[in-house]
């Protein structure tokens, strides 16, 4: 033991604030694992929206919506990981809580990311998206109005285009973690053990 000068203070040996800091940091897998299996997928996700505009393609059109599987992938990854580091398996309440915190954290990059590129990409990208997308829709209309309540539903999608940066990252946020839950409940059911 040392004992510093003019000081009754006692320092323990290195080796023992390692010991606790490595206690303190394997006492919480779950967060360690879904915060890491999180951010990664947050960021492919952006990644993606930038290869598809760098590559001529619309960023804001039908080929972003591949990356809707990123987060219940890595939710199911952030399990497996988990219950590597358990030898009788995490338990229920861990194996879902860490496929959730993981869905949330990428949907949550995910759609930050979104809204960032958004507001620098400018309202001309979006407004490209936004005729790309009546032109589809003008395309499908004859399928709509085959339809009972055709007509209405597709007036409805019309008005309901994101036209904002905010409501792409609400679109982004809220497909990425309906998608994430659905997997990621049966997953961590699944992989409890």
């Amino acid at each position: 033991m040392r004992v510093s000068c003019g000081s009754t203070r006692i320092l323990p040996p290195y080796h023992a604030v390692a010991s606790l800091e490595s206690t303190a940091v394997s006492s919480r897998p779950v967060l360690r694992v879904a915060a890491v299996c999180g951010v990664i997928t947050g960021v492919l996700c952006i990644c993606w929206v930038l290869f598809l505009y760098k590559t001529g393609n619309n960023p804001y059109g039908p080929k972003r919506t591949l990356s809707d599987f990123f987060p219940p992938l890595a939710a199911i990854v952030s399990q497996l990981l988990l219950r590597r580091q358990y030898a009788d398996g995490p338990g229920l309440l861990k194996a879902v809580g860490v496929g959730l915190l993981t869905t949330l954290l990428a949907a949550a990059v995910a759609a930050t990311g979104l809204y960032l590129f958004a507001q620098s990409a400018g309202p001309g990208l979006i407004e490209q998206h936004l005729a790309e997308a009546h032109k589809m829709l003008a395309a499908a209309k004859p399928l709509y109005a085959k339809e009972s309540n055709g007509l209405q539903q597709y007036e409805a999608t019309l008005r309901n285009l994101a036209r904002t940066p905010q409501a792409f990252a609400q679109d982004e946020f809220l497909k990425k973690i309906l998608l994430g839950i659905v997997v990621g409940i049966p997953g961590g059911i699944f992989l409890r053990k």
